[in-house]
């Protein structure tokens, strides 16, 4: 239950094959080792070691792979910053950790002016981007290079190894606490679920500050793979990587995928070495999978559910669910059992645990689920509740043991006394041709309580009137779960840093002056 016996298997089993690939650089993993053994001595000659933290603000890179693993070999612990928040918010996440260094890549530079006066902790900045070496900063490879490598400081079990703060769409970001144990746990899950064998390749597409990112570090590591890293998501860079670095495996959220296979010329790329296409974060809509399966028909689909609280993996939806009567019957729709080494089970507002096919509030207990929130006792006890942590997602469990997620439990729409999912209603308006993108949310309504309301975006050159779009939903679920107002949107709506759609930012203009956010 450490995390650097991954990289040390991985010199063991594959010394000299190759361990990253990032541009015209390429290391194998006994270079790799050697690296991480001499950013590690570097760390701790700044005091970054036992128990301190470290910030990691970057894009997709060998480099942020290298300090991922090198912060545990010091016995230090990572803190991977949201590129996409306002300098104000990643002041907050490295404040929060008490963070003694950044590690800082160049496309956030232009930041420092707004950033820098604002942090407490931060005494040192390492430059991890190509080109010259901003003023006040510290080079990474020079600060490599002229380390002496050190031995594996020995972290691991219940130690913490890293503070993934929450994206922060539901309220005030949380610092969620990993321990090495939480993270071995979840890379042996991820081994046999993910499909991760010698001789992959695995590429980042993800911004590795999620957790679904970074999923692959200690799991691809341990079986000794080869990292290949594309800076972030954009479709056409995504398919050349996959053509021309021969890619084997890779993680996507939905709404990658669906730019991905919209994207023009998307079937001209050779995507034939591609063996499992993994996918999370949200929903999958049906025609979205459908016509994913038609681009890579020899690809294995695997559905993964989870969340950083439970490192991440809950469960998987494997091949036989992405494939013939699987397909037919659509229990891709389900995201799977549980995984081996933990166990879920579902319950209704009083706590009680509900028969299968009941929908209530989604539990997990097991290795996997974290440490506590950082700093936040009261938060994490009401949380994890006798070593069962809470989800907040809304779920039944079949008579199989397969886990359907209807949505998140504070989504849930109360209209004229109904429950309504709002991602039963979203994957409901997918399916008419016209609509690419659409986020589903209650509105208050002087009649109904709350309004299901549609916000939605058509493909390019499709028109489809609100009245159409109304009868198409009401020829597929009940009337009382369609939309009763859409509107309609030309430009991407917002999503979160990890490709999530900001459902709060949508829902707010609607919500404003109300004393309270439910109707």
């Amino acid at each position: 239950m450490h995390l650097t016996q991954a990289i040390k298997r991985a010199c063991q089993v594959n010394g000299n094959g190759l361990a990253t690939i990032n541009g015209d650089r390429r290391h194998t993993w006994l270079e790799c080792r050697d690296r991480v053994a001499k950013l590690a001595g570097a760390l701790r000659k700044l005091g970054i070691c036992d128990g301190e933290r470290a910030g990691i603000l970057s894009l997709n890179s060998d480099r942020y792979f290298e300090a991922y693993l090198a912060l545990p070999w010091a016995a230090a612990a990572f803190v991977p910053i949201n590129g996409r928040l306002a300098a104000p918010e990643m002041a907050y996440w490295l404040n929060d950790s008490e963070s003694l260094a950044l590690f800082i890549d160049q496309p956030f530079v232009g930041m420092m002016d707004d950033l820098k006066p604002q942090l407490e902790t931060v005494k040192h900045f390492i430059y991890v981007g190509d080109g010259e070496t901003p003023d006040g900063m510290l080079n990474y490879e020079e600060i490599l290079t002229q380390a002496d490598p050190v031995e594996d400081a020995g972290a691991g079990y219940n130690d913490m190894a890293g503070i993934l703060y929450t994206g922060g769409t539901t309220g005030k970001s949380k610092g969620v606490m990993l321990s090495h144990a939480n993270l071995m746990s979840n890379t042996m899950n991820c081994i046999p679920a993910l499909n991760f064998r010698p001789g992959m390749s695995w590429l980042y597409v993800p911004p590795m500050f999620h957790i679904a990112g970074s999923v692959a570090v200690t799991g691809v590591t341990m079986v000794g793979g080869t990292h290949v890293f594309v800076p972030a998501f954009e479709p056409t860079a995504v398919l050349t990587a996959l053509q021309d670095e021969k890619i084997t495996d890779l993680l996507m959220v939905p709404t990658m995928i669906n730019m991905m296979v919209n994207s023009e010329g998307a079937g001209d790329y050779d995507l034939s070495n591609l063996k499992t296409l993994s996918y999370g974060a949200s929903p999958m809509p049906a025609d979205v999978i459908r016509k994913t399966v038609e681009l890579i028909p020899d690809a294995e689909f695997v559905h993964a559910y989870g969340q950083t609280e439970t490192s991440p993996l809950i469960s998987m939806n494997g091949a036989d669910a992405h494939r013939g009567e699987g397909l037919k019957n659509e229990l891709f729709k389900s995201c799977g059992p549980v995984v081996m080494n933990s166990e879920v089970k579902v319950i209704d507002e009083n706590g009680q645990e509900v028969a299968n096919g009941t929908v209530g509030e989604l539990c997990v207990r097991g290795p996997i689920v974290m440490l506590g929130y950082w700093k936040l006792p009261e938060q994490t006890a009401e949380a994890v509740r006798d070593g069962w942590m809470h989800t907040g997602d809304g779920a039944f469990i079949d008579d199989e043991g397969y886990i359907y997620i209807v949505d998140r439990t504070k989504d849930m729409i109360i209209s004229g006394g109904e429950n309504v999912y709002s991602a039963e209603v979203e994957n409901t308006l997918y399916q008419h041709p016209a609509v690419i993108e659409c986020a589903v949310v209650g509105v208050p309504d002087d009649k109904w309580g709350e309004r299901v309301h549609a916000i939605v975006r058509l493909h390019e050159g499709q028109a489809v009137s609100e009245k159409e779009l109304m009868d198409f939903c009401h020829t597929l679920i009940a009337g009382f779960k369609c939309p009763r107002s859409i509107l309609f949107r030309e430009e991407p709506l917002p999503l979160s840093g990890a490709g999530k759609i900001l459902k709060r930012e949508l829902r707010a203009p609607y919500w404003e002056g109300q004393d309270k956010q439910v109707h």
